[in-house]
This record gives structure tokens, C-alpha cells and sequence, in this order.
């Protein structure tokens, strides 16, 4: 159980210092390390936590105390959490600091902007990995593109209604 444990914690030490943009940025490697690395659960066994972790009231990255429950229990959850906001904590406190002291530095500009694509990238990626197993078939597909299309088109549609719907449509064509 120590082997988990300390292996959770260091999954998500490196994954914190990762997370640029959200945590969102980071699901590829996360699903990658606990489902293909140490087949700790099946890519939709992910999927279902991370849907989980997105309807429910609270932060983002609930996602990783979710994971943590679920592999290893209360200290999984704590092992999971603790390696991925700790590091993450610390650097923040350093970076803040030396950023608020280069404000007015023209190569602090440079690298703010450089961050914006990567960022943007990595969110795309991860919108991919969860795509690829929660669009398992074709009608599943449509409900993809469908709430897609609300979520970029729709703004003044709230995204809980968009998952409500979407899971009235997988009840009624009997996929769930």
C-alpha cells in the first residue's frame, strides 16, 4: 500500500508542475499514467470519474481526489491531493514573487504570450482523449458534437442543463 501511495504522490507532484492553464490541461498524462501505466482503473472508468469530478459542485481538479478514493482509498485520496497542490503551492509562492518583481520587463510579456497557445493546445488534447472513449459509437458521437456545438454557440445555455440533456438522450436511446 506505502508503493501506491508514495506512487500517487509522485504521479501527481509531476503532473502539478505541468498543469499549465487548469488542471483540464493535464488529463492526457493523467489518463495515460493511471489507466496504461499502472492499470489502476479502464479508460472509462476514467472517463466516469471525470464526469464525476465535472458535475459536481467544487474546484476542477477534483478529478484527482476522485482518482486517489478510488485507487487507494482515504489515503489515496490524501496522497493523490497532497502530491498534486503542494508543489504546485510552493512554486507559486516563488514564481509570484519574482513575477510581480519583473513586471514591467518586456521578456515577461514574451513568455505570458508564449503560454497562451500551449495552453490552448493541451485543453484540446484533452478534449480529444475524453472524446475518443465517451464517443464509442455513432449516436454517442452525435451527442458529442451536439453538446460541443451548445457549449460554443449557445452561451446563455448553462453547461449543467447541456450534461442533463445529454444524459436524458443516452437514457432514451438505451446506451446507458
Amino acid at each position: 500500500m506505502i508503493g501506491v501511495l508514495a506512487t500517487l504522490f509522485g504521479i501527481f507532484s509531476q503532473l502539478s508542475v505541468l498543469a499549465f492553464g487548469g488542471g483540464n490541461t493535464i488529463l492526457p498524462e493523467m489518463q495515460r499514467q493511471v489507466v496504461s501505466v499502472h492499470h489502476w482503473m479502464t479508460a472509462a472508468d476514467f472517463n466516469a470519474l471525470f464526469a464525476l469530478s465535472q458535475a459536481a459542485p467544487g474546484p476542477n481538479l477534483m478529478i484527482v481526489t476522485l482518482l486517489g478514493w478510488h485507487i487507494a482509498g482515504l489515503p489515496g485520496l490524501l496522497a493523490s491531493a497532497l502530491g498534486m497542490f503542494l508543489p504546485s503551492y510552493l512554486i507559486t509562492i516563488v514564481v509570484m514573487g519574482l513575477w510581480e518583481r519583473f513586471k514591467d520587463r518586456p521578456g515577461r510579456a514574451q513568455v505570458q504570450a508564449a503560454l497562451v497557445p500551449v495552453t490552448a493546445g493541451l485543453v484540446v488534447a484533452s478534449a480529444w482523449l475524453i472524446t475518443k472513449v465517451a464517443a464509442s459509437g455513432f449516436v454517442l458521437g452525435c451527442i458529442v458534437v451536439a453538446a460541443a456545438a451548445l457549449s460554443l454557440f449557445a452561451r446563455k445555455v448553462h453547461p449543467l442543463w447541456i450534461l442533463f440533456g445529454g444524459a436524458a438522450l443516452g437514457v432514451l436511446t438505451g446506451l446507458f
